[in-house]
C-alpha cells in the first residue's frame, strides 16, 4: 500500500513539474468546470482526470472540480455528463467501458455516440496476461492446458463485461480455448485469487501486472499488443509467444455533452494537448503503465466508433447476455 501512495504522489509530483508554469490563458468565465469521472477515486480514470484538471485549472486561471460518479459500470456518470448543459462547464473524463456498455446493457441513458462531443483522448492502457503457475509457466503452455482440460481452467475478472474479461474473451475466441470464466466483485477479489490459485489466469492493466508479477508468484507471461509495451520491454507479445495477434488496450478519454459549441471543443483540445504533451507528463503515465495520446477530436470519435463495433462483436460470440 505505501508503494501506491508513493507511486501516486510521484505521479501528482512529475505532473505538478510538468504544469508548474504553462502560459495562462483566459478560462470560458469565472465559474467552476466540473469534470465528470464515473468511476472512484483513485482508479485509472479518475487520476487521468484530476492530473488533466490540474493542468486546465493552471492554464485557464478557472476552477476545474472533478466529481466521482459511480455505480453502474460508469453509467450513473456517463448520463449525468449526457444531460448537462452543452456551454463547456461540465466535462466527462471516462473509460473504453463507455462503449463496451452498450452491448452489455439492454437500455443505457446515454447513447455512445450521439449524446457526447469527443474533446480528446488523453491515456492508453495496455494489458497483460498473468498466470499462476498452475496455469503454467507460458501463454503458449497455458493455451496447451487448456485444449488439453477444455472447460476445467478458471480465469478471473473484477465483474462481468470489464475490460478483464472482455480481453480474455477475445483471447479465448482467438486461441481456441475453453477457460471458464469467475467474476468477482472488484480487481481485490479477483487477484487475491488469483495469488492463491484459485483462478489461473487474468488478464491486468499492465502497470499493475508489471507490480503483481515484481516477486514471481505470478508470471507476466505476455502482453496484448500489436508491440512490446514501453512500460514492460522485456515482455513479449503473445505473437511472439507463438499465438494468434491480439491487441486489447484500455483508453481514457475527453467528453463534453453533444452541442457544445465547436470553438469550446477546439479550445479544450489545444489546451488538453499541451498537457499531455509535456515531457514530465508523458513519463509520469508511462510509470503507470500508459501512454500519453492526445491527438485531434476525430481520433477519439473514430475509436468511438471502432470499439462499439469490435466489443459488439466479442460480446456477441462470447454469449454474454445484456442485462
Amino acid at each position: 500500500m505505501t508503494q501506491h501512495i508513493s507511486r501516486r504522489l510521484a505521479l501528482g509530483s512529475a505532473f505538478g513539474a510538468a504544469l508548474a508554469a504553462p502560459a495562462v490563458a483566459h478560462g470560458l468565465s469565472t465559474r467552476p468546470v466540473t469534470v465528470i469521472v464515473p468511476f472512484s477515486a483513485g482508479s485509472p480514470p479518475d487520476v487521468v482526470a484530476r492530473l488533466v484538471a490540474e493542468g486546465f485549472a493552471r492554464r485557464w486561471n478557472q476552477p476545474f472540480v472533478v466529481d466521482n460518479r459511480t455505480w453502474a459500470s460508469g453509467n450513473i456518470g456517463a448520463q449525468a455528463a449526457a444531460r448537462a448543459a452543452p456551454d463547456g462547464h461540465t466535462l466527462m473524463v471516462t473509460a473504453s467501458t463507455l462503449v463496451m456498455n452498450a452491448s452489455l446493457f439492454r437500455q443505457l441513458p446515454y447513447e455512445p455516440v450521439g449524446s457526447f462531443a469527443p474533446v480528446a483522448g488523453l491515456a492508453t492502457v495496455g494489458f497483460g496476461l498473468l498466470l499462476h503457475p498452475s496455469g503454467g509457466a507460458s501463454a503458449a503452455e497455458f493455451v496447451a492446458r487448456a485444449k488439453a482440460r477444455p472447460g476445467a481452467i478458471n480465469y478471473g475478472s473484477p465483474g462481468v463485461g470489464t475490460p478483464h474479461h472482455l480481453a480474455m474473451e477475445l483471447f479465448r475466441q482467438r486461441a481456441g480455448i475453453d477457460v471458464a470464466h469467475v467474476p468477482y466483485r472488484a480487481v481485490a477479489g479477483a487477484v487475491a485469487d488469483l495469488l492463491a490459485g484459485q483462478v489461473a489466469a487474468m488478464f491486468v492493466p499492465i502497470g499493475s501486472a508489471r507490480e503483481l508479477a515484481r516477486d514471481n508468484r505470478l508470471g507476466l507471461v505476455a502482453v496484448a499488443s500489436a508491440q512490446r509495451l514501453a512500460a514492460a520491454p522485456d515482455v513479449p507479445t503473445l505473437a511472439e509467444a507463438g499465438l494468434p495477434a491480439m491487441e486489447m488496450r484500455d483508453w481514457y478519454g475527453l467528453f463534453a455533452p453533444a452541442g457544445t459549441p465547436a470553438e469550446i471543443v477546439s479550445r479544450l483540445n489545444a489546451t488538453a494537448g499541451g498537457i499531455l504533451a509535456a515531457p514530465e507528463a508523458a513519463a509520469a503515465l508511462t510509470a503507470q503503465g500508459m501512454a500519453a495520446v492526445g491527438g485531434p477530436p476525430d481520433r477519439l470519435r473514430q475509436d468511438v466508433a471502432a470499439d462499439l463495433a469490435r466489443w459488439a462483436g466479442v460480446v456477441r460470440d462470447a454469449g454474454i447476455t445484456p442485462e
